[in-house]
């Protein structure tokens, strides 16, 4: 059963009839497909579509199987979360050994390891030699017992570069310290859009600070950031980043931010040392208050205020 737009309007494709019955020798390309289970999927490929070339599919169910053939686009989603990534879903895409693009839109349940860059690069790009365009959306789901500790999930990376990252959001129950963002800088240098939810304050602004005053700290630097979220964070976090001796970036910068915290941190628009940073934030977005005092837009006078 397949479905051109939604679930509710079905084209049935008689799929128990013999393929010499129902075949085409010159259909290249099927697009925005929903199919309940991946058996259905596999009568594509039971040569009744010989030139078949591109594939596009909407899995609604979770029920997979190993038998796919080769492919040369072939785009994956599944509204469901899946499991066995390794045992079901990579033999079959290593069925595909002609692919050069591939899209896989999934959840899928992981027991100890979440996929990462590291996992993407070993198990599916280093194994398909044709591939040219990888597009993805792959969030891994397990179930943490020791959810108290927290001894699986840290906010600390490993080492390597990610230059292809855009975009990061950041999330803990934890504080992010300044050497943490010393690190996603570093990691993830054209990093363009920052996002970041953490209400724990900093625990080492005092070390901090003591560095800072004889001048031998990191000086955080953003060269390719153009967007900022952090509207749900501790005042510690806007200081972190509109502190000029904590943190660089260029002009033109976007902004999401809660009013009164950036009043506070502000020191309601006088502060000296937010100055520079404010000044290079050409729009911003103001949670919380909408009637704004003169002070903020003279201290924000080349900003675009919503």
């Amino acid at each position: 059963m397949f479905s051109e737009a939604s679930h509710e309007n079905f084209v049935p494709l008689l799929f128990d009839v013999p393929s010499r019955s129902f075949s085409s020798s010159s259909l290249l390309v099927l697009k925005n497909i929903k199919v309940q289970h991946f058996s259905q999927l596999l009568y594509v490929f039971d040569g009744r579509f010989s030139q078949l070339h591109t594939l596009i599919i909407d899995l609604i169910n979770n029920v997979l199987s190993t038998d796919l053939i080769e492919n040369k686009c072939f785009v994956l989603s599944c509204a469901w979360e899946i499991s066995h990534y390794k045992e079901l879903l990579l033999p079959l895409i290593y069925r595909m050994s002609n692919i050069e693009k591939l899209g896989l839109y999934l959840t899928i349940y992981v027991n100890d390891k979440f996929i990462d860059g590291n996992d993407l690069k070993k198990n599916i790009i280093n194994r398909l030699p044709q591939l040219n365009v990888f597009t993805l959306d792959i969030r891994s789901l397990t179930f943490i017992n020791n959810q108290i500790e927290k001894k699986r999930i840290t906010n600390n990376f490993p080492g390597g570069l990610y230059q292809y990252v855009r975009f990061i959001s950041l999330y803990d129950e934890y504080s992010f310290e300044h050497e943490f963002f010393i690190k996603i800088s570093q990691l993830f240098p054209f990093m363009e859009k920052l996002s970041l939810i953490n209400h724990q304050s900093q625990k080492h602004k005092q070390s901090y600070k003591s560095i800072n005053d004889n001048y031998n700290s990191t000086i955080v630097k953003y060269n390719y950031l153009i967007a900022l979220d952090i509207e749900e964070v501790h005042d510690d976090y806007i200081e972190e980043f509109l502190f000029n001796t904590k943190t660089y970036f260029h002009n033109n910068i976007l902004i999401y931010i809660n009013y009164k915290s950036l009043e506070r941190v502000t020191h309601n628009f006088t502060r000296d040392v937010t100055r520079i940073n404010c000044a290079k934030i050409n729009e911003i977005f103001l949670f919380g208050k909408k009637n704004y005092s003169n002070s903020l837009r003279d201290y924000f006078s080349c900003a675009i205020i919503h």
